[in-house]
């Protein structure tokens, strides 16, 4: 009887080990299902903390790689003619290298230039104007707006949800077949949180490593920088997430900038400053592209600033910089550059099947 009782309680166990390693997809199909590999991220040294909340979503190879597919998938939007990487262009530090304003389906344009897209784990609220405060969300904006991708997500999940490709990444990163908005941002985040940009010139310097040292003309337009620039772009980071008017005439768009989120006067034709690196490779500049020379802009705060009622104190009597110094800026600039982002295979467009 004893061995009678041991031989059933064996099938039980037997019954329930399979029970958890073997699940049904989506499509009701029965097999095992490798769970999802943990990824670490590996920050850069003297970093803050990241804002992102990875507790909910921990990065995964599977994540990264349905995320990173998403991002490059031009049927995302309305025509099939625009993807997150048509905007965000890796090269340019994914921002938008040739166009002043974004760009989007059937021809149409936004109204304002492309933001980089890096080292977002470490920002507080996302888009010129800090509209969206959640990196999950962020997506939802270009996703739906008429004049970007302009798809209705509803549709889209049910197309995405039709594709066995679709399926059997969804599979793979999340345990079922099933497509929902959650999962998709989820994974979209994933991939851009790695997109971390900590890994230029500046950070060896900084860091130490490998016996790294800027040359006259790199430290002495750091110190220039230290000196006139770093009030606002603070290191290591290069942007302290504030919101500023820096002395901008207002754009022939009428864009109030922060005002259009909060309705306070206090914020009229602020926007959020952003960040120096890779800003060589990352032109047009201003939230609406109207500089597309780097010294246009040095040329703008040494001599261009119109005062308004909400002109940044720091600005409003311009900053001066003699050629020498403009010359010294952009030498160090330069070694803001972060070639392992720009030039980074697993960051790179995937073939959509």
């Amino acid at each position: 009887m004893n061995r009678k009782i041991t031989y059933i309680a064996g099938l039980v166990c037997l019954v329930i080990l399979l029970a958890h390693a073997c699940k049904k997809d989506g499509a009701g199909n029965t097999g095992t299902i490798p769970l999802p590999q943990p990824v670490t991220l590996q920050l850069p040294a003297g970093f803050p903390d990241p804002v992102y909340d990875f507790t909910q979503n921990p990065l995964t190879k599977e994540g990264i790689a349905l995320g990173r597919y998403l991002f490059y998938d031009y049927r995302l939007s309305a025509d099939s003619t625009i993807s997150c990487g048509f905007c965000h262009q890796q090269f340019a530090g994914f921002g938008h290298f040739d166009h002043p304003l974004s760009h989007g389906v059937l021809g149409r344009q936004g109204s304002r230039t492309v933001p980089g897209i890096f080292n977002m784990i470490y920002m507080k609220a996302f888009m010129w104007d800090g509209g969206v405060n959640n990196l999950e969300i962020q997506p939802l904006t270009p996703l739906t707006d008429p004049n970007e991708m302009g798809v209705d997500l509803k549709e889209l999940l049910k197309k995405m949800q039709g594709d066995p490709n679709y399926r059997k990444m969804f599979l793979a990163a999340f345990g079922t077949e099933e497509v929902t908005s959650q999962r998709m941002f989820r994974a979209i985040t994933q991939f851009v949180a790695t997109m971390v940009s900590g890994n230029s010139k500046y950070d060896s310097v900084i860091n130490k490593v490998g016996g790294a040292t800027f040359s006259a003309e790199e430290q002495a337009g750091y110190n220039v920088f230290q000196l006139k620039c770093a009030a606002c772009h603070k290191e290591p980071l290069f942007t302290d997430q504030t919101y500023r008017s820096n002395g901008l005439p207002i754009n022939v768009l009428q864009d109030v900038g922060r005002m259009r989120i909060t309705n306070n006067t206090a914020d009229y034709i602020k926007f959020k400053v952003p960040t120096l690196r890779n800003v060589l490779k990352s032109q047009p500049y201003m939230h609406d592209g109207r500089f597309y020379d780097i010294y246009q802009v040095f040329d703008f705060y040494d001599h261009g600033v119109v005062v308004t009622a909400t002109t940044d104190p720091l600005v409003k009597n311009g900053i001066s910089l003699t050629d020498a110094e403009k010359r010294q800026l952009y030498f160090f600039l330069n070694t803001l550059t972060d070639y392992t982002l720009l030039q980074n295979p697993a960051f790179s467009e995937v073939p959509i099947q």
